[in-house]
């Protein structure tokens, strides 16, 4: 992986995947703030959480669609993409 997996680019999946429209700089000042305060529901998670598999071809978990806030995904993902696993 060249770069880490950031606000910028959740926003750009969440608009691509699931049509929301999320600010990466609020996501970024808020990031505890949970993915329905940005109108992203489960199932929307769940696309992107596919999108980013198939990108990076690496799996992200079976508790990937469980995470509630931007912050918690972003972690997670980084964490996963870093790790190869």
């Amino acid at each position: 992986m060249n770069a880490p997996f950031g606000y910028e680019e959740l926003s750009s999946l969440m608009k691509a995947t699931a049509g929301i429209a999320a600010d990466p700089l609020e996501m970024a000042a808020n990031p505890e703030s949970s993915f329905a305060d940005f109108g992203l529901d489960s199932l929307g998670l769940m696309a992107i959480v596919a999108e980013i598999e198939h990108n990076y071809g690496t799996p992200l978990g079976p508790d990937a669609e469980n995470r509630k806030s931007p912050r918690e995904f972003v972690e997670l993902v980084n964490s996963q993409l870093t790790s190869g696993v």
